[in-house]
């Protein structure tokens, strides 16, 4: 099996709450809209926003979604100021990396991270 591309499809209670979220708050680039639906860039992979399929109030995303962005701290202060409620702050972790957390509309964590030039991740250490 190849898998060529992939996306996280969320199916969200409130469709406007969460395209304002995504599209407004995040300000993630909109990749593709469809009838129904909305695709947002997210890095190398994608966000779809799909106001059609189960949407019975028992279904739950018990993830996160992982956003690697260049300045967390920077993240935390526009987000801040948009009104966002910040659920972890911004803090340096254990591991070396940098987070922050916050929720969208529907409760899925969102983890913003940073990840530090000298971070084991950045090195090819083959």
């Amino acid at each position: 099996m190849e898998i060529l591309s992939s996306r996280t499809i969320l199916r969200p209670r409130d469709y406007d709450a969460s395209l304002k979220f995504y599209g407004g708050t995040l300000g993630l680039a909109i990749a593709r809209e469809y009838p129904g639906g909305t695709v947002f860039f997210a890095g190398q992979g994608l966000i779809e926003i799909a106001a059609h399929g189960e949407r019975d109030g028992t279904q739950r995303f018990h993830g996160a979604l992982w956003l690697q962005v260049r300045d967390v701290y920077a993240a935390q202060t526009e987000l801040t100021l948009a009104g966002v409620v910040i659920t972890r702050a911004a803090q340096q972790e254990p591991w070396g990396l940098h987070e922050m957390w916050i929720d969208d509309p529907d409760g899925i964590r969102v983890v913003l991270v940073q990840i530090p030039p000298d971070h084991p991740i950045r090195k090819d250490l083959r």
